[in-house]
């Protein structure tokens, strides 16, 4: 799929079938959810020792930042030669700043795990020139060669990253304004105070995320339930920017049962893809496909 033309804003909206290539995963619990992509991209860096990863902040990842430290600590996975791109960062917080994404993920992720520091790629939150480091941002994912592996959660308004829903988004990696929502959702970074939480950040744009070459969005709680069923069952729309992972020809969705609610209830068209997956066993050997039946959604 061809990007070069977004290079300034992707389009308003799209008509499009959700595609039959896009993977839902069921889990019983967050943990095994967690569990089971750890050891996914455990099997993918043995594969490929130089994988290139695309990582988020933010609370869903947390369990599985955890479950990689101990797989690391087990001599289970080697991030050796491993390189990493974060999504996003707070405007106007320097990387040693105990609030920024850089510190969430030292303290989460990269002080348990052999990552070498110079192969750690973070967006400067305290750069002068916001558009150089940006454009500085994309160079360096197109020196690593592409992004191999994207994980990505979902946010309660659909954003990913911080591509908040809106009228047209930006394709590559820019500076953005915070909704509310956002803002609330990140408090606890801040004290809980609001009105410390940054009203901008910069973020990977979405013909960023979708260049990857192979996407897997975690979402869990029944709060996501509503998104989650948007992203996969509705049009291709700024408004849920989740949904353009529906254009993507590699994308995995991994979700626990209360996410899932919706789709349980009311799924469409993707029956043969729909597969639920026990929390006991290896997700590669022991998923199983099951179908729904078709029914009548009262969304748009």
């Amino acid at each position: 799929m061809a990007y070069g033309r977004w290079t300034d804003h992707l389009p308003y909206a799209m008509s499009h079938q959700p595609s039959a290539m896009m993977r839902i995963r069921v889990f019983d619990t967050p943990l095994g959810l967690a569990r089971a992509c750890a050891r996914d991209i455990a099997r993918a860096l043995s594969a490929r020792p130089g994988l290139v990863l695309g990582l988020p902040t933010g609370r869903t990842p947390i369990p599985l930042y955890r479950a990689l430290a101990r797989l690391h600590e087990a001599g289970r996975v080697d991030f050796s030669r491993a390189t990493t791109f974060n999504l996003d960062e707070f405007l106007g917080l320097a990387a040693g700043d105990p609030r920024s994404y850089r510190a969430f993920m030292q303290r989460h992720l990269f002080n348990h795990v052999n990552l070498s520091p110079r192969r750690i790629h973070f967006l400067n939150g305290t750069a002068r020139d916001v558009d150089k480091e940006c454009r500085a941002y994309e160079r360096a994912i197109d020196r690593a060669g592409g992004i191999d592996l994207q994980i990505l959660g979902l946010g309660l308004n659909g954003h990913i990253g911080f591509n908040e829903p809106a009228r047209a988004l930006i394709a590559r990696t820019h500076r953005t304004r915070l909704k509310p929502g956002t803002r609330r959702a990140n408090a606890a970074l801040f004290g809980h105070r609001l009105g410390a939480v940054p009203r901008e950040a910069i973020s990977m744009g979405m013909a960023t995320i979708l260049h990857a070459r192979r996407v897997v969005l975690l979402a869990t709680g029944v709060t996501k339930a509503r998104r989650v069923e948007r992203m996969i069952r509705g049009p291709v729309t700024p408004r849920l920017p989740a949904s353009f992972l529906q254009l993507h020809r590699n994308v995995d969705v991994w979700i626990d049962r209360p996410a899932a609610s919706n789709l349980e209830l009311s799924y469409p068209t993707f029956s043969s893809s729909f597969s639920r997956a026990s929390t006991s066993s290896p997700i590669a050997s022991r998923t199983k496909s099951w179908a729904r039946r078709r029914r009548n959604s009262d969304w748009g």
